[in-house]
């Protein structure tokens, strides 16, 4: 009996992957492949930061984590969602890389694992918080909603880096549950706006 059940989590895991690898190589004929690798993501995160650090729009935030090596400070620009003291993103994998590697993992979540203490910078100001990652059914359940169904006018443009042909708001929601479902939400409980 002991040794069925040191074999469920592998299992378990064994058809997280699969299923995200099956995810990804049916999405990969829609998707562009603009970002070739975790250098290009933070190229273009590094390009945006810039401009979303002086005006951050709705939907967009820069989680600020401490680098898990360096211990110096890490800004990455996500999609992200307020509601009340909470925040909710989702790290970003990009179908062309799931397909070789489902379980890979962006380092501004390794850090998050390491110290989950971050400073976020949204529309509404800057904030101190947790972060972690989700993993209740009904908190699940709630930034799925949150994250697959809201559309800003900036989801239009990052709908066109990733998907081919015009952005509509059906691709951008199509768009962001597959972002759901392959790779790890994030919920960051807000402490204080920081001046």
């Amino acid at each position: 009996m002991r040794g069925s059940r040191s074999h469920r989590p592998a299992a378990r895991y064994n058809r997280m992957t699969a299923a995200i690898r099956q995810a990804a190589a049916a999405e990969i004929g829609k998707h562009r492949r603009l970002l070739r690798s975790g250098r290009d993501d933070r190229i273009l995160s590094a390009l945006m930061l810039p401009q979303l650090w002086l005006a951050t729009p709705a939907g967009y935030g820069v989680p600020t984590t401490t680098g898990r090596k360096t211990g110096r400070p890490r800004h990455k620009c996500v999609p992200v969602i307020q509601r009340g003291d909470r925040a909710y993103l989702v790290a970003l994998r990009l179908s062309h890389i799931a397909v070789i590697s489902p379980t890979a993992v962006q380092a501004w979540v390794h850090n998050i694992r390491a110290n989950p203490n971050v400073r976020l910078r949204i529309r509404g100001g800057d904030f101190d918080g947790v972060a972690r990652e989700i993993t209740g059914t009904g908190e699940r359940e709630r930034a799925r909603e949150l994250l697959c169904s809201t559309v800003f006018p900036t989801d239009y443009g990052e709908c066109a880096l990733h998907l081919r042909g015009l952005p509509t708001r059906t691709k951008v929601q199509e768009l962001h549950r597959y972002w759901f479902e392959t790779e790890i939400p994030i919920a960051i409980d807000l402490k204080e706006i920081r001046p």
